[in-house]
């Protein structure tokens, strides 16, 4: 029998990536779902064959992990229960819509000495992942350009109906993903400046620990015609482009997968995409926001 995991979250993402991954994967074991609304909930259980619960408690009694796919307002407390209940934690970005918050998790998670991986999509892409792991080793990268522009609130996009999304746009969405690209290479971010722009765009002005500086640009609410996902890093040995995707994101959801039970099976508590670097990247999502609001240059929390 593989990791027992029990999935928290009904919707498109957690039945068409999330359960896929963990169906599919030969050393994890698909056995539970709670949902907020029992219905959904008892929807999916009869697709994949598990049992649908009405009382998260009583998932977390009979599972080993579970995986997340919620709002961030909500995964965050179901994490810090899950965490409590000595449960290991496969979550989706961003962990929490705070600091303070995410602190709580990774503080459950060193206590218990539990095994975290968060779903950073990009970082699970071997494409991706050998080209971060590349170019970091190259070396003398002066900074780096990343414009994301999406158009999720088109017609018959699932993301589209996501009231944090509209709530909290490009910054709480897209730049997680933004970070955790940015971060291999050029280091963990010391201060950030962010501006508004039409349509609920954010441009971000990122200073780095070693000195470099990127430059980020963000929005869910891009016109269709400007959709544009690039990422160009530039320096003394000239430029390197981000590559696509070479997969799709169930396959990218059942790589995560595959981590965090060789982790646990290992022992293993520390992940390049574990729950501190999740803490991390809300910081500098906090100290972008606080910056937004004051017009100021904000240095990030530790």
């Amino acid at each position: 029998m593989g990791l027992r995991f029990g999935l928290l979250g009904t919707g498109y993402w957690a039945a068409e990536t999330q359960a896929a991954g963990l169906a599919s994967h030969p050393d994890a074991d698909l056995v539970a779902v709670w949902g907020r609304d029992p219905a959904k909930a008892e929807t999916l259980a009869k697709r994949y064959g598990i049992t649908p619960y009405d009382d998260v408690d009583a998932l977390l009694a009979d599972v080993d992990a579970v995986a997340v796919a919620v709002p961030p307002d909500v995964q965050a407390g179901l994490a810090l229960r899950a965490a409590e209940a000595g449960r290991h934690l496969l979550l989706d970005k961003p962990v929490a819509l705070d600091t303070a918050m995410a602190d709580q998790i990774v503080t459950a998670v060193d206590e218990r000495g539990l095994s975290s991986v968060v779903f950073f999509t990009n970082r699970f892409y071997g494409s991706i992942a050998d080209f971060l792991t590349a170019t970091a080793a190259t070396g003398d990268w002066h900074g780096a350009r990343m414009t994301q522009f999406a158009s999720i609130f088109q017609p018959g996009n699932p993301y589209g109906l996501s009231p944090w999304r509209r709530e909290r746009g490009g910054l709480w969405d897209i730049g997680p993903h933004a970070l955790s690209v940015l971060w291999p290479v050029l280091g963990p971010v010391a201060e950030v400046t962010c501006v508004d722009a039409p349509r609920s765009t954010v441009h971000l002005t990122l200073r780095h620990t070693g000195g470099t500086v990127s430059t980020v640009s963000l929005t869910l609410d891009a016109p269709p015609q400007a959709g544009i996902r690039d990422c160009v890093f530039y320096g003394e040995n000239g430029l390197a482009t981000l590559p696509g995707a070479d997969g799709t994101a169930v396959d990218a959801f059942t790589k995560a997968v595959g981590e965090l039970v060789r982790d646990v099976a290992a022992g293993a508590t520390r992940h390049p995409c574990d729950v501190r670097f999740g803490r991390d990247v809300v910081a500098v999502l906090e100290a972008a926001e606080t910056a937004r609001r004051e017009d100021r240059t904000v240095s990030v929390a530790a």
